[in-house]
């Protein structure tokens, strides 16, 4: 095909899948039900120009057993069709397997569209979620890493030398973090409530041997909103993804430190989510030749969830940034500790 008759990339490629994900369920409840995606695409029925609906296709179980054991595998796969519970809060019923693959497919789908230039940026908006799920567990709702797995197929498939993952869910992403631990293809940055959920997230983390300060937790004290984490952003992500020069910029995109999210003690709110978005896609534009794909996490209140995922959507897709300032209100002390730690492998 000649250059000059090839179609302009889409501004946004969307992908969900409305049965399975629909189906899979987790009890009445439950804070992880498919209400949360019916209210998504409820707020998406207009899509603004330059954005497109996709189904997720398959993805290959070789790329799955790069991030999770073959023993998990298995385990998952046997869970097929059937209702088990893997802990309290994380269990299948008969079409949690199809929905949890269709997920971490989103987003390879994704990665595949903005490296191949398809489209500019992508977003799963699927669910269970992932960042939780370890090599051989799953956890917290989660059950494959769906980030992880696509970072993985980034290095081995699309020419990908470095990827940054930023994790803004209010839960901390341990999968995810540990999923890289020892490595520098993969940096992950993580911005998180802390203590919280896992437990786990401590600003001392950063990795170690190949990995050491390839992985950076900002621990935020409770009560935080739109200035720490803009200033977590602007301090602490901005000056090492420009040292990093990712090829590549996932997102673990969860809307659960919102201010009105009932698993959560942060203030964000919807314009922090969009102006958060906004940095991250201008990174990518500098940095990774525009390639951004984002997967959804956490987020349990629907009208936190929806408008924050449709604020995105419209950056995503065009749209300016609403313009915060970063200027932490509560985290002060938490920005300090972790540049303190980090200045060691960074220019900060």
């Amino acid at each position: 095909m000649a250059e000059s008759s090839r179609q302009a990339p889409l501004d946004l490629l969307l992908m969900t899948d409305d049965d399975a994900m629909l189906a899979h369920e987790n009890g009445p409840q439950h804070p992880e039900r498919p209400d949360r995606l019916r209210a998504i695409q409820r707020a998406l029925v207009s899509l603004p120009p330059g954005a497109r609906w996709e189904p997720p296709g398959p993805i290959e179980r070789a790329f799955v057993e790069r991030v999770h054991t073959e023993g998990y595998v298995e385990a998952l796969e046997g869970s097929r069709g059937r209702s088990v519970r893997f802990d309290a809060d994380t269990g299948t019923t008969p079409r949690s397997m199809e929905a949890a693959w269709l997920a971490a497919g989103a987003l390879v789908q994704g990665v595949r569209a903005v490296c191949g230039g398809e489209s500019r940026r992508a977003f799963g908006l699927v669910r269970p979620p992932g960042h939780h799920a370890e090599a051989d567990r799953a956890m917290g709702f989660c059950f494959l890493n769906t980030v992880a797995i696509a970072a993985e197929y980034a290095l081995a498939e699309e020419g990908c030398a470095r990827v940054l993952i930023v994790d803004w869910d209010v839960h901390h992403g341990n999968g995810t973090q540990h999923a890289f631990w020892g490595r520098s293809d993969v940096l992950v940055f993580n911005v998180h409530q802390h203590p919280h959920y896992p437990g786990t997230g401590h600003s001392m983390l950063i990795g170690d041997g190949a990995g050491e300060g390839f992985n950076v937790n900002v621990a935020l004290p409770p009560g935080c909103g739109d200035g720490d984490y803009l200033a977590s952003f602007e301090r602490l992500l901005t000056p090492i993804a420009e040292a990093y020069r990712p090829d590549l910029i996932l997102v673990s995109a969860g809307f659960d430190a919102h201010a009105r999210d009932p698993l959560g003690g942060m203030r964000v709110s919807t314009e922090g989510f969009a102006a958060l978005c906004g940095v991250v896609q201008g990174l990518a534009d500098r940095l990774a030749s525009g390639r951004l794909a984002l997967t959804l996490e956490g987020g349990y209140d629907l009208e936190g969830l929806s408008s924050s995922v449709k604020a995105c959507v419209e950056v995503l897709a065009g749209a300016t940034a609403p313009v915060i300032r970063a200027e932490p209100a509560r985290g002060a002390e938490a920005l300090r500790r972790c540049a303190e730690i980090q200045r060691s492998f960074w220019p900060l």
